[in-house]
């Protein structure tokens, strides 16, 4: 084990809340209790932010970690990294590595906003994989970077024909449509009414958007009556 690796998981267990981390357990029920010490996120960011400016290569390479709060922190140091090119590659390293729907959301680089046509690429690749929460990042980066002024119906298209039985891939493809149907409406309902999605995707998306305070009271009510029974 890489010394810096052991230092943290010292200092993680010195932080553990066990009632949290059956919390915890309860919502990531994919992973196995013993890999959940029980640390809450903000003291993970707090944490991955005193190791700021330190040499983090020997625990970015340390991969598989033992504990999912080692992977929280782990996205955070690449969350902070400045370069894109050293961001994209730790990225694409940590991706096969990433269990859980936690991990995968809670990665979320600033870097990647200075390279958009290179992470448009890389996200649809991202959503041939075969790996669930490879596929379920590609989606969500759909989601984080290509939703405001730089939005276009073909994003959605591309996020339209993703298919899986895994529910985390499901969801998050349930999240795109929501969060787009709140900024984008007119452009994004026709993949509704036209039920591009499949019956239960399209049924959460709706769910979903129906309960953001950013969709209107009429737009709701249409939403629900397009529900597929």
């Amino acid at each position: 084990m890489n010394r810096l690796t052991e230092e943290i998981q010292t200092r993680l267990l010195g932080m553990q809340d066990r009632e949290y981390g059956d919390f915890n357990s309860r919502i990531i029920p994919n992973i196995p209790r013993e890999s959940i010490i029980g640390v809450r996120s903000p003291e993970l960011k707090k944490l991955a932010a005193e190791y700021r400016g330190r040499d983090i290569g020997g625990f970015l390479a340390d991969l598989p970690h033992r504990y999912i709060e080692e992977n929280y922190i782990h996205a955070q140091f690449i969350n902070g990294m400045k370069s894109f090119d050293e961001c994209m590659g730790e990225t694409e390293r940590f991706l096969p590595y990433i269990d859980n729907w936690e991990t995968c959301d809670s990665l979320a680089p600033k870097a990647f906003r200075k390279n958009k046509p290179v992470l448009l690429e890389k996200s649809a690749q991202w959503r041939r994989s075969s790996h669930t929460y490879t596929i379920r990042f590609g989606t969500g980066v759909l989601m984080r970077y290509f939703l405001d002024a730089d939005f276009r119906t073909e994003y959605a298209e591309e996020a339209a024909k993703v298919r899986s039985d895994e529910y985390y891939v499901n969801m998050m493809t349930a999240w795109y449509f929501a969060t787009a149907l709140a900024k984008h409406y007119d452009e994004v309902l026709p993949f509704i009414e036209g039920h591009r999605l499949d019956a239960w995707t399209h049924n959460k998306a709706i769910q979903k958007a129906t309960e953001s305070y950013r969709v209107g009271e009429e737009q709701k009510a249409y939403l629900r009556s397009l529900k597929i029974k």
